[in-house]
């Protein structure tokens, strides 16, 4: 991987948990939205993350692994200096699409509400403000943790130039 390759795969990785944010944050400000502007309560929606770049991890690996000069993995590895050698970035993370969860809504009965059927029921949305908070949580820390990949990076780049001075 090249010197900026870490922070290339970062930079995917914090843009992609910042719209997985938004996308919990938008859950749990309609969890008790019962009419949308197509009719029926709001719908959970998740975010579908990908690889950016060739393909799976294994496959990437393998690949940077053998045109390094390693042989391959049906053969015994012996370290050697191919794997140091700089190679491309293989990827980081893509967002394939934001999908709206297709789960049944909750009825509760409320025959006051404005939005109650006949038989007295309000359909609300399936959203469990645990399961959001929890989603949060983990996007958070994941974003905290490339922030913290991207400075660790940047203090080498320093550390580097400093040498060099």
């Amino acid at each position: 991987m090249n010197l900026f390759g870490v922070m290339d795969v970062s930079s995917s990785a914090l843009k992609a948990e910042r719209v997985r944010a938004e996308v919990v944050a938008s859950n749990m400000a309609n969890a008790e939205t019962t009419r949308t502007p197509d009719g029926g309560p709001y719908q959970r929606h998740h975010v579908v993350f990908a690889a950016d770049g060739d393909g799976e991890f294994q496959h990437s690996l393998v690949n940077h692994l053998v045109g390094n000069g390693l042989p391959s993995l049906g053969e015994p590895m012996l370290f050697g200096e191919g794997l140091t050698a700089a190679k491309s970035v293989p990827g980081g993370v893509e967002i394939t699409g934001v999908i709206a969860d297709n789960s049944a809504p909750l009825r509760r009965y409320d025959p006051q509400h404005p939005d109650a059927g006949a038989d007295g029921y309000v359909s609300y949305p399936d959203i469990n403000p645990l399961t959001e908070m929890v989603d949060l949580m983990g996007a958070t820390r994941s974003y905290g943790m490339n922030a913290s990949a991207v400075q660790a990076e940047k203090n080498m780049v320093s550390s580097s130039l400093e040498i060099l001075k």
